[in-house]
């Protein structure tokens, strides 16, 4: 197997900036020097296929994600995956490890155009980082990542994420979130729209938030309405936009998601301008209510691709 000097790491396609999670703990600055594996056995690095590659793109937006691409029937890949994980343990949640067998997941290699294993590259906000293929030295892959911080720090990915198999309860709910949720609770939208979009003025690559938002938004939209006479309105205005949008909001909280996303598609195929516009942000806003992850929202985004496109 080839080895290569190790590439320092590159800004190239790291823009489109979004993020979650929580901030760096006070005092702690991005690129500092990691203080060695955690003595309670937490961990930052977890093996990955196909069907957990978007959670991973996601998770980049918190912190760098560092990719190993290997073979288990590589002595080399082995060693440079143990590693890795001492190393990027050592940050505590501000890198994380994924670890991908591209003997089993060929369709994950194929999308980092790996050439030769083990090869190593880094996601930043969704983008990849190239870092370096074969093996190298720890050294020169902790300077490696000593620069894939502080890239990180340049595009504002500078969070930190809960060790693998952690109990989300037992993560802090950030204030304002937790006032929104509260809201909620009373049945006080504007309350929780208020405290959700006072997260997003702090934060504005805050997802959660933004989430939380078009899901109190919906509520709200959907409060008082009677599914009859909603029903009947669309039935009665094909092609009216209010009436259209509005059955489209109490199917997705009936369940009836794929009718909600269909109708939505046509009728931005139906329209042009303003009130194209309108429909298509509204059937974003959906997507971000059922959740991006969701095989009907992937569906339908193709969809929509074809309508408008």
């Amino acid at each position: 197997m080839s080895t290569s000097e190790p590439a320092a790491a590159s800004s190239r396609g790291a823009v489109d900036l979004s993020g979650l999670g929580t901030p760096n703990p006070a005092g702690t600055m991005p690129g500092a020097a990691p203080t060695g594996a955690p003595a309670d056995g937490s961990t930052w690095t977890t093996a990955v296929n196909q069907q957990d590659f978007t959670q991973l793109v996601q998770l980049s937006s918190t912190a760098p994600v560092v990719v190993s691409l290997g073979t288990g029937a590589s002595p080399a890949s082995a060693q440079l995956d143990a590693t890795l994980r001492d190393l990027v343990d050592g940050y505590a949640g501000r890198l994380v490890l994924a670890l991908v067998d591209t003997d089993r997941e060929p369709a994950i290699a194929q999308a980092f155009r790996v050439q030769q294993v083990p090869s190593v590259v880094a996601l930043l906000n969704g983008q990849p980082v190239p870092l370096f293929q074969g093996a190298a030295a720890p050294e020169q892959i902790s300077s490696l990542l000593q620069e894939l911080l502080q890239l990180g720090v340049q595009h504002g990915v500078t969070g930190t994420v809960p060790a693998f198999g952690g109990d989300p309860a037992d993560q802090p709910v950030p204030p304002l979130h937790q006032e929104a949720l509260d809201a909620i609770d009373a049945g006080d939208y504007d309350g929780a729209i208020a405290a959700y979009r006072k997260a997003l003025a702090e934060k504005p690559n805050d997802d959660e938030a933004q989430t939380g938002l078009q899901h109190v938004e919906l509520l709200q939209r959907t409060a008082d309405a009677d599914l009859q006479a909603v029903r009947d309105a669309a039935a009665e205005h094909p092609d009216g936009i209010d009436e259209q949008l509005a059955v489209a909001d109490l199917d997705v909280l009936g369940g009836h998601v794929e009718d909600a996303f269909a109708r939505l598609v046509s009728l931005v195929g139906r329209t042009a301008g303003e009130d194209r516009e309108r429909v298509r942000a509204r059937l974003v806003s959906l997507y971000a209510v059922v959740g991006t992850q969701d095989e009907r929202v992937a569906k339908s985004r193709q969809r929509l691709a074809r309508v408008l496109f």
